[in-house]
């Protein structure tokens, strides 16, 4: 995942609800939720929910899919796995600064 994607993704998170929403999402699995079991979840109006939802899904984070008269909505794990992916890449191996960055220099 490119940081930019990263950064939108990550942008459309940056909610509480918005993160619930993903949680709980995560927590049903491949059979996803209706927006109306989400809602009961959250506890929250319906257009607040298709708010956060529409946020959620613009950033490529969940989609939805209607069955008959129920809209449910799904984690994207592929876009989850990759931010997950880009922050914890290359975790503990230290950073290289270059020769002409130092932070004793700086103060």
């Amino acid at each position: 995942m490119e940081t930019e994607e990263a950064a939108v993704a990550l942008a459309k998170l940056g909610h509480p609800v918005r993160l619930r929403i993903i949680q709980y999402l995560v927590q049903a699995g491949e059979a996803g939720l209706s927006v109306g079991e989400i809602q009961v979840l959250l506890d929250i109006p319906a257009s607040t929910l298709s708010h956060h939802i529409s946020h959620l899904v613009s950033g490529g984070l969940i989609r939805q899919e209607r069955e008959s008269r129920t809209l449910r909505c799904f984690v994207n794990y592929k876009k989850v796995e990759g931010l997950v992916e880009l922050l914890t890449d290359k975790c503990c191996m230290g950073v290289e600064l270059p020769a002409t960055a130092s932070a004793d220099e700086e103060r």
